[in-house]
């Protein structure tokens, strides 16, 4: 299994300039982890990175780790923590998350978004009868039922603010489909699933920008033959509960 299909790891490996510590170094690097390479002297350290890298393509880092040398393990300890604090920080809960943040995730997904779709409406009244459409761009991870369920992976439901600002703008968006249902103007939320994009880090197996905008087309193109279609929410081409 490739660290792709699992978490993947920060690990340091002591007395990993040779033999069983160079290779378990080799064996987690192949799978994708975050190997920093432990050796009491700097030359058997920088050899044994380079010689990973020149002979199998590998990437770890060295770090200079004598276990007889408290300095050296304070320094080791240092470094890694500035180097990966984001990854090593405290998991991350909504009741341990900074109301702050909140405030941030919902002035982008969620007011920003109301002000904009309100001041529009008008313009988009005086469209053709059966032509307006409004659709909002949302995550499976807005869903409460997704959210609610034990089978629900952790890891992304701990960015609390993120699915709840998203929460919020499909309740946003039934209300506002109900509200202009009887004049023709449909509204509904849409995800485009995993889209590989500047703002994920190019996310790994993600569609392309192109196929992301091509699951929101169809609902941009709603005309009066689709009366039915608003106060819908679709994930990657299908229906999702609310």
């Amino acid at each position: 299994m490739s660290a792709t299909d699992s978490y993947k790891k920060v690990v340091l490996v002591t007395g990993a300039n040779g033999g069983i510590g160079f290779e378990l170094v080799r064996l987690l690097a192949e799978k994708g982890h975050k190997v920093y390479l432990g050796s009491r002297t700097l030359t058997a350290g920088k050899e044994a990175e380079e010689r990973l890298q020149n002979e199998f393509g590998l990437k770890a880092t060295f770090v200079q780790l004598d276990l007889t040398d408290s300095a050296t393990i304070k320094a080791a300890r240092d470094l890694i923590e500035k180097a990966e604090g984001p990854t090593l920080c405290e998991r991350r809960t909504p009741s341990n998350t900074d109301p702050k943040e909140y405030v941030q995730v919902f002035d982008t997904n969620f007011f920003g978004l109301v002000e904009c779709t309100n001041t529009f409406i008008p313009l988009i009244r005086k469209a053709k009868l059966g032509y307006g459409a409004i659709v909002n761009v949302t995550s499976g991870l807005g869903s409460n039922s997704f959210q609610a369920s034990p089978d629900a992976p952790r890891e992304y439901l701990d960015a609390n603010p993120y699915s709840a600002s998203k929460a919020a703008v499909n309740s946003y968006t039934i209300g506002l489909a109900h509200e202009l249902r009887d004049e023709k103007i449909r509204v509904n939320c849409v995800c485009p699933g995993v889209v590989s994009t500047k703002i994920n880090g190019y996310a790994e197996g993600g569609k392309t920008p192109r196929s992301g905008a091509q699951l929101l087309e169809p609902w941009v193109l709603l005309g009066p033959e689709d009366d039915d279609k608003t106060c819908k929410y679709y994930s990657d081409g299908s229906p999702m509960s609310w």
